[in-house]
This record gives C-alpha cells, structure tokens and sequence, in this order.
C-alpha cells in the first residue's frame, strides 16, 4: 500500500478520535451566560463613598499690631498707616464707648479714627455685621436726601458706614460716620462680606483674637 495513502489514513484516525474526546469533555448543557462571563472577567473593586467636605469654619484673626497713637483720638482726627503689611482678610471694629472705629489687615490696625454715632432715641446697634453693599455716591433715601459718601451697608434698615462731617456736638441716626478722607480710603480697602464687629468697652488689644473674615 502506497505510504501516503497508509499517512492519511492515520491523520483521519486521530482526527476522529480527538473529536470525541472534546465531545467528552463537554457539559451536557452550556453555562448560563453570566456565569460564563463572571469566570472570564475580574469585576472591577468598587470605591469608596469619599466623606464631604466640612463647611469651613471661621478662622481666628489675631491683632499682631496696634498703631502707636498717643492720647484719645479727637473728632475729625484719623491715622492711616499700611506701609509694610502683608495682604490679607479686613476686619473693622467700632467701639462705642470710646467712639472709635478700627481698620484692621492680616491682624495689623492699619487706620482709626474717632467717628459720629447713634443717639438714645436711634442708637447704633451692637453684633457682628457684613458689609452687603458698596455706593460711593450714595444718597439717603430714608432722611431727605442726605449725602451718604463712600457708603457701606450693615444692615437692610439703613444702618451703613460713611462719610461724615465728624465734630463735636454731631450725631447720627445710627450710623457710623467718619471723616471723609479716611471714609475713602476705608471704602477702597474692604470689599463686599467683610466684617465689622460693633461692641461696647470692648477695645481689642495685642493678642486678642476674633473671628476672620
């Protein structure tokens, strides 16, 4: 018999005997397809549910300079002095008993001055008030039409710092006025949302701490 022929013979018999081993080996009825496919991929892990984030908290602000002012600040006096202090929050302090209002940035009191107030009938308030609206030009809408300058809104019924013929014997009707010149450069330094913290015989010092803006 022809040597090919006797060849072929063999490669059809293995053939045929490698199919039945496969058909063997085959379950009688095929996987459900997820489980085939759980077996054939790796699920991803899943991650984790990240926390949110805490509301930030307001930060301490502490005085680290007060300007060396001698003696009681008179009516229509005001001091400014910014040379050398680092950008940073604002924070504005009015005491009413001593009739002072404080600039303060980063902690260092760059300007006071002596200002006008309310009177008994109309007194300034006291609390912790946000700047929430800016007009240079202002003009009262509520006392005739008065010139409000360099105007800065604390409350929604009228009470503002502004600018202000500030003398002896002069009050206002719950506002905080000041000197012109030094309403000017106030208006220029603070923004929108800055704080000012209105108190009583409470005169903050070296060290004391109140809340940032």
């Amino acid at each position: 018999m022809d040597a090919r022929i006797l060849l072929a013979s063999g490669f059809v018999a293995l053939a045929a005997i490698a199919g039945v081993l496969v058909v063997a080996a085959s379950p009688d009825k095929p996987e459900p397809a997820s489980l085939a496919e759980a077996k054939l991929a790796t699920p991803a892990p899943v991650a984790a549910a990240r926390p949110a984030p805490l509301p930030k908290k307001d930060e301490p602000f502490v005085i680290k300079r007060i300007l060396p002012i001698t003696g009681a600040i008179k009516y229509g006096e005001w001091h400014w002095d910014d040379k050398n202090v680092p950008a940073g929050p604002i924070v504005v302090t009015v005491d009413l008993d001593a009739r002072v209002l404080s600039v303060f940035r980063s902690g260092y009191e760059i300007g006071a001055t002596a200002v006008l107030l309310g009177t008994e009938d109309k007194p300034t308030p006291l609390g912790v008030f946000p700047i929430t609206q800016k007009d240079k030009d202002h003009v009262s809408n509520i006392y005739t039409g008065a010139p409000m300058p360099y105007m800065q809104r604390l409350t929604n019924d009228g009470i503002t710092l502004h600018g202000s013929d500030v003398a002896l014997g002069y009050a206002s009707h719950g506002c905080v006025g000041m000197p012109n010149d030094f309403a000017a450069k106030l208006f220029s330094t603070t923004k929108v949302g800055d704080k000012v913290y209105i108190t009583r015989g409470k005169q903050v010092g070296m060290g004391d701490s109140l809340a940032g803006g």
